[in-house]
């Protein structure tokens, strides 16, 4: 398990997916990320700083946006 810094690129409130782009990456972007439903979705501003957790670092989809920051 492992913590990465990112930035928010998109965010659909409907599934409660985001699209980001980790730090230190500048062409790829992660795609279909589960937030946690704790972040408001008010929060989910574009471009701004996210925490994601990754269970399984061989896989994005067991990736979790766990918390926006400033």
């Amino acid at each position: 398990m492992s913590l990465r810094k990112a930035v928010l690129k998109s965010f659909n409130s409907g599934d409660y997916t985001a699209t980001v782009q980790l730090a230190g990456s500048h062409k790829v972007y992660l795609e279909g990320i589960t937030v946690s439903r704790d972040i408001p979705a008010v929060e989910m501003a574009l471009g701004r700083r996210v925490a994601v957790v990754f269970f399984d670092e061989h896989n994005a989809r067991e990736a979790v946006v766990i918390a926006v920051y400033t």
